[in-house]
């Protein structure tokens, strides 16, 4: 599969507490989320704290069901 580029606002959304929640369907590290699940700061779901990565490009894969699997994260 091809690797893409996101911003990360692009693929989560802060909501007005400072927690996040993703836009779509994700997968990462074998865990899966979506839309709904919240994410707090020092909560970490399939091993990644994602308010550590807020500013930074995600490295994705679309998956034949639609959903994104994260690869990693640019610098």
């Amino acid at each position: 599969m091809d690797q893409e580029r996101y911003k990360f606002f692009n693929v989560f959304q802060e909501l007005a507490d400072g927690s996040l929640t993703p836009k779509f369907q994700i997968e990462i590290s074998g865990a899966s989320f979506g839309p709904g699940v919240i994410l707090q700061k020092g909560i970490t779901f399939g091993g990644v704290d994602f308010h550590l990565y807020k500013y930074l490009d995600i490295a994705v894969e679309k998956l034949p069901n639609g959903a994104l699997k994260i690869i990693g994260f640019y610098k």
